[in-house]
């Protein structure tokens, strides 16, 4: 879940006993209303008792066996670093959080390791009061210490965590089984929210020993199988190559209401795979049981084969889990590099990119181009700017293009010979004004006479069907275009440190935008490692927006100004943006089952899916 606020909301009141506290404490204790959940547009769904969630099978049969595929590798099993690649699955299904996120709510979390959350009219602060009956693994209690430990953590070795939590100042215990988080601004209505999304980790058993004596170290990875307090436990392992968690019968939040009708399977398994195709195939001969296919052309041409015509396989066009996901997927170049720091280039680059031709070649038209950061959502800007959203863009009138005023953005069209040839005279004529001419076949700097290039990185071959058409595109007007691919190890690592001309990049927003925008296009986060700023963007009018954002009073306030946002981000022509799908393409064979009506925007996998096998 993404950022969030809202205002007359949290109204469901759970009435707790109070922690013992004396002076200041207690009366702030005194003070305090508790809630089942938060909410952040509207009110919460369900009130206090309820009994489960509406998208559930509560009598869903527990048991048989989920095996499922990743790309890629994995050389740890610690959930909190910004460094190595953590196994698929141990971050979600071995350590619970303080919130669980509703799938049929925008924003909204109900009460999981926390039974109960406060926070003042002025969100000042926000506290969490632990469940008395939350225990680890090994059977102690998870404790105010063990939160306060986990925050710490996570934001000493984590950017990410640390740019998301850069507001709350402190965590301490404020009670038996209380934690208060205390912030640096107030009204800032997604901090007590986001609080409920961080791993929770168990303090004595990450500052103990190991089977061998050795002391742990959360600073760094590690393959011993960690302990937490979630639903399953690491069972087995092949290192890099599979891992095999197994459903913990002790497990302490078995029959909460957050919990009823979901973790059903006995194990789950990942089976790690360094080609996408080899992984399909795995799932054609039925060692995989789940595959999301996000080609259109292979979705369209691939799955003639006896287990499909015979109905063995499932093939499922569903809509859910973008209902509430806004997309920018494109090609990001790096203004870190000098030469895409001129706008004019970035431009002339959108201009080589046909993609008209490449939807209808290799994806059978199937896709849609993105023109907005919040593709797909009433988020997107679109015409030019009217009412609320003008009023803000006159504010930083001298602080953005002055074509937000007077052009609305839109994507080049190409598809047919003539409309190319005109694209790349239009990139050339960029390219000109920027500095550069062609001299013979080379496109050069027309003072240094540096070839102008880039290496476009990539971490899967598979997507080199996509990306070489661009490429192809750029050398015919002289640009040295290349194609770099990666292990995944080393593309997360080149990533990170920001080591890369240009990669194919993708965000994935919520209706209610926050504090991740920082981390996206935040000035802060522009040298910050393993922050989300893949393009290198840093702009005083895009933190004020991005201020606006966090601190909006209403739903009207806060479209408004993301709508200004996501205008200003595209006059600057930051990336080149590419296409997607209104739906998830997923495949499954049969022996998996789900509810009839799945949570209105997720696929509610593999939580509330189970195995027909389950009672064999």
């Amino acid at each position: 879940m993404q950022a969030a606020f809202g205002r007359n909301v949290f109204t469901a009141v759970l009435v707790l006993s109070l922690a013992v506290a004396t002076g200041a404490g207690a009366q702030e204790a005194a003070n305090q209303t508790w809630r089942i959940g938060i909410s952040t547009i509207g009110d919460l769904k369900r009130p206090d008792g309820f009994d489960r969630f509406d998208y559930v099978n509560p009598d869903a049969p527990k048991g048989g066996e989920l095996k499922l595929s990743e790309t890629g590798t994995f050389d740890t099993f610690n959930p909190i670093l910004a460094r190595g690649e953590v196994a698929t699955g141990v971050t979600s299904l071995v350590f619970d959080t303080l919130l669980k996120s509703a799938e049929d709510e925008i924003t909204a979390a109900y009460g999981l390791l926390a039974e109960g959350i406060s926070y003042p009219d002025d969100i000042s602060s926000a506290t969490f009061r632990l469940r008395a009956e939350a225990k680890w693994a090994d059977g102690k209690p998870v404790t105010p210490e063990d939160v306060i430990f986990s925050f710490d953590m996570v934001k000493e070795h984590n950017p990410l965590f640390a740019n998301y939590y850069r507001h709350v100042v402190s965590a301490e215990k404020t009670g038996e089984r209380d934690v208060t988080f205390r912030f640096d601004e107030k009204n800032n209505r997604e901090l007590p929210n986001i609080l409920g999304q961080f791993p929770i980790l168990p303090k004595h058993w990450w500052e103990g020993q190991d089977a061998k004596g050795n002391k742990r170290d959360i600073g760094r990875t590690t393959l011993e199988p960690v302990m937490g307090s979630g639903p399953y436990r690491i069972a087995s392992f092949q290192a890099g190559g599979s891992i095999r968690f197994e459903l913990r019968d002790d497990y302490w939040g078995k029959d909460l209401n957050v919990n009823v009708g979901q973790n059903n399977f006995r194990t789950i398994t990942y089976t790690f795979f360094g080609d996408r195709n080899v992984e399909f195939e795995a799932f054609r001969a039925g060692n995989v049981d789940f595959y999301q296919d996000n080609s259109a052309s292979h979705w369209a041409t691939a799955y003639d084969f006896p287990a499909m015509k015979d109905g063995r396989v499932v093939r499922e066009e569903i809509e859910n889990p973008l209902r509430a996901a806004g997309i920018m997927q494109a090609f990001v170049p790096n203004l870190r590099r000098d030469k895409f720091k001129d706008q004019r280039v970035r431009e002339a680059l959108n201009h080589v990119f046909d993609f008209e031709d490449l939807n209808r070649s290799l994806a059978h038209n199937a896709f849609q181009r993105v023109d907005s950061y919040f593709w797909g959502t009433e988020l997107a800007s679109s015409g030019l700017p009217e009412g609320r959203e003008k009023e803000i863009l006159e504010e930083l009138k001298d602080k953005v293009p002055p074509a937000v005023f007077t052009t609305p953005y839109k994507n080049p069209v190409a598809g047919d010979p003539q409309k190319v040839r005109e694209n790349l005279r239009k990139a050339l004529g960029l390219f000109k004004e920027a500095g550069y001419e062609l001299k013979g076949n080379r496109l050069v700097n027309a003072k240094t006479g540096e070839p102008f290039g880039f290496e476009l990185l990539l971490s899967n071959p598979s997507f080199e069907r996509t990306v070489t058409p661009f490429v192809n595109s750029a050398k015919k007007i002289g640009i040295d275009a290349r194609i770099r691919t990666v292990d995944a190890s080393q593309y997360t690592n080149r990533l990170r440190s920001f080591d890369y001309d240009m990669i194919y990049g993708i965000w994935a927003q919520s209706l209610v935008p926050g504090n991740e925008q920082l981390d996206y296009w935040g000035s802060a986060s522009v040298d910050q490692q393993g922050s989300k700023n893949y393009a290198g963007i840093a702009d005083p009018a895009i933190d004020e927006l991005i201020r606006k954002i966090v601190f909006a009073p209403n739903r009207e306030e806060l479209v408004a100004t993301t709508r200004a946002l996501d205008r200003v981000l595209l006059a600057h022509h930051y990336v080149i943006p590419l296409f997607y799908s209104k739906a998830v393409r997923v495949a499954y064979w049969n022996h998996l089952a789900r509810p009839q009506e799945l949570p209105y925007y997720g696929l509610g996998f593999p939580n509330v899916w189970w195995s027909k096998n389950a009672a064999r």
